[in-house]
């Protein structure tokens, strides 16, 4: 029995992730597999913001926003294994990341196939494995920590009566 679910569009995507442009880094899910992995792509273009200055001469997309892609990929991971959709206050935080390596540069027109795997949960803490290639060569690699928060709003923000002498 294949257990693998049907991928979700860009419209899907935004009932889950409270990202826009230009930080949404996540076009489309493939598959994914509750409280194991999921499989996205992220189309790489010359129109985004950050090739301005990232380097007008030889443009490369810069590592930590294939970690965001793939920190996002993961955010919709957790929210489909829980069966829920965030609410306007719910936000996932990064706790950790760590063995990320750079294997080689994104560059506009590249596809890049974003693949998470949960390694664990424990306690609201979710650790995943994640890998980002680009015509199956590995181009980014990381493990990280996130957990889902409800923010606190200002109006919810209690102010301590000032002390009396």
């Amino acid at each position: 029995m294949n257990s693998l679910n049907n991928g979700l569009n860009i419209c899907q995507i935004k009932e889950y992730l409270p990202h826009r442009y230009p930080l949404l880094l996540v076009d489309r899910v493939l598959n994914w597999e509750s409280g194991k992995k999921i499989t996205a792509i992220k189309n790489v273009t010359i129109n985004e913001e950050f090739f301005n200055g990232h380097f007008p001469n030889k443009p490369v997309m810069p590592g930590v926003l294939t970690i965001e892609a793939l920190a996002q990929t993961a955010a919709l991971l957790s929210f489909l294994t829980e069966g829920r959709k965030p609410d306007e206050n719910t936000v996932v935080y990064f706790l950790g990341i760590d063995k990320a390596r750079f294997r080689r540069p994104i560059e506009p027109g590249d596809q890049i196939k974003l693949e998470v795997e949960i390694l664990r949960v424990v306690r609201g803490i979710w650790k995943y494995k994640a890998i980002a290639t680009v015509e199956g060569e590995l181009a980014v690699e990381a493990e990280f920590m996130c957990t889902m928060r409800h923010a606190v709003t200002p109006e919810h923000v209690v102010t301590p009566a000032p002390i009396s002498a």
